[in-house]
């Protein structure tokens, strides 16, 4: 009688597990399908125009822009952090602190001898950001100035006199490096030109020493490299940085959804500052608008089943300092939680393309992407393909706060509408605008308000960023295999670029 009702309770017992069983949905395939996505239809271009307008209406009642250290990117904070609030997010602010590269006044480029010529700052020649100061009128001496590798070599400096000015040309190492070995072999100045290998490798470099140099160091045009190099012997230059290093404090803000597996975290980042030249509507309003909205609206769509974190960059036009201090201060453990990152810098460029960023390495100028982030691409690539809309991939080249993510062995994908690279006749005909221009002509300057912000690209590109944040809230399977521990095989990336400014 026990053996019997025992075998009874088993029986009972599994038929309540099949039973059980039956009731859980079946894993979905991936992705979500297109036609089946809710996020893009949720965030809309009239929500995004909203906080656009309003991001220009702080920037216009505070001095004009909303950059780190100013109360314009206070005030975008506040804002940020209210519309997070009523959303439902708990907002957070990340502090960090910086050196920060400060330039006083116009630096200064003059050929006094063979004979004088004025060159003039910004059409022929730039600081880099972090050169030292100086005011110094010396002997200017090519280094190896014909060749790729112009400075890269303590070799190359065997020669130089000491008190000179190195003339040297954009290269294969850093600027760092060169300026440093010059510094070493007594050089009290340094020009670096740009080598001129492509149309938009001609004009005056705006770069990064990246770490403080002993020196003052300008990045100048071809032409100008050219003229210096054809003047001669007997070439003076006077050369002038007027700059310092000053402590400096900002901070990123961070919300996450209050629900979804803590152990895979999708990170999704649009930098919150402009340039002090003018308001960022597009760079980076647009992205910030986005994401923001794209925030606001998953909540609607229940738990997801991944943890998603955004986060607002701070300090990214000072060189991406925001997101790499984030990263850098993660334990090992809360670096492999993360699953990827997904960066919108910059969607609504007035000649814009549909650019995706370059997961597998097809482009020259791209690093090694991290294992997984050519499944990103992949995603985006089929969201547009599915919309009858071509895109193209674009260089994973440093310029934006992925950088900090690579680096860090996260995979990493996003959208990019275009900066000052300049549209070819195909792209015209893929995307419509005018060949021969930069994709965003206001690019870093006054005129980046809403005025000049392409509503087309706003529409396509948030609805792409909207599909791809709602895919990897639900699965990652393709990018890590939702496992904790993923392998990171690839030789560490070396980026060309810190933010806009070019290392090398």
């Amino acid at each position: 009688m026990h053996r019997r009702t025992r075998s009874r309770l088993s029986l009972i017992a599994a038929a309540t597990t099949l039973a059980a069983l039956s009731l859980c949905p079946p894993a979905a395939a991936f992705p979500i399908p297109v036609a089946d996505a809710e996020l893009p239809d949720l965030v809309t271009v009239d929500a995004i125009r909203t906080h656009l307008q309003n991001l220009e209406t702080i920037a216009a009642y505070n001095g004009g822009n909303r950059a780190t250290g100013t109360p314009g990117y206070d005030v975008t904070a506040q804002y940020v952090t209210d519309q997070l609030r009523r959303a439902g997010y708990t907002v957070t602010r990340d502090h960090y602190s910086f050196e920060q590269w400060v330039e006083h006044s116009d630096p200064v480029l003059t050929q006094t001898a063979p004979q004088h010529r004025e060159f003039t700052p910004g059409d022929d020649f730039l600081s880099m950001a972090y050169s030292g100061a100086g005011d110094v009128t010396a002997p200017a001496v090519p280094v190896d100035a014909t060749g790729a590798d112009s400075g890269c070599e303590d070799a190359d400096f065997a020669d130089f006199p000491a008190g000179a000015i190195a003339i040297l040309k954009r290269g294969t190492c850093t600027f760092e490096e060169k300026a440093a070995r010059a510094a070493d072999a007594g050089a009290v100045g340094a020009v670096i030109f740009n080598h001129g290998d492509t149309p938009n490798d001609t004009g005056p470099i705006n770069g990064t020493v990246s770490n403080p140099a002993a020196i003052p160091v300008v990045g100048a045009s071809t032409e100008v490299g050219e003229a210096l190099l054809a003047a001669g012997d007997g070439l003076e230059l006077h050369l002038k940085v007027d700059a310092s290093v000053e402590e400096a404090h900002s901070y990123n803000l961070i919300a996450e959804t209050r629900g979804g597996d803590r152990n895979n975290v999708v990170v999704v980042g649009a930098h919150l500052d402009s340039v002090a030249e003018g308001p960022g509507t597009n760079d980076n309003g647009s992205g910030v608008a986005a994401v923001l909205e794209i925030a606001k609206q998953l909540n609607r769509l229940g738990t997801p089943r991944n943890k998603v974190r955004f986060a607002f960059w701070g300090s990214e036009e000072s060189g991406l300092i925001g997101s790499t201090s984030y990263v850098e201060r993660l334990s090992e453990k809360e670096r492999e939680r993360i699953a990827l990152y997904l960066n919108f810098d910059m969607l609504g460029s007035s000649n814009y393309a549909r650019l995706i960023y370059d997961g597998r390495n097809e482009l020259p100028g791209s690093v090694p992407a991290p294992s997984g982030s050519a499944a990103i691409q992949k995603v985006f690539e089929d969201y547009f393909t599915a919309r009858g809309l071509a895109a193209e991939p674009t260089e994973f080249s440093g310029r934006s706060d992925y950088r900090a993510f690579m680096l860090a062995g996260i995979p990493s994908g996003g959208l990019f509408s275009g900066a000052d690279g300049t549209k070819t006749a195909e792209q015209a005909a893929r995307y419509g605008g005018t060949a021969g221009e930069q994709f965003d002509p206001y690019y870093h300057t006054a005129d980046d308000t809403l005025a000049h912000i392409n509503w087309a690209s706003i529409d396509e590109l948030s609805d792409g960023a909207a599909y791809a944040v709602e895919v990897f809230a639900d699965s990652t399977l393709p990018v890590n295999g939702v496992a904790p521990l993923r392998a990171r095989t690839l030789a560490e990336p070396s980026f060309d670029r810190c933010g806009d400014r070019w290392e090398r």
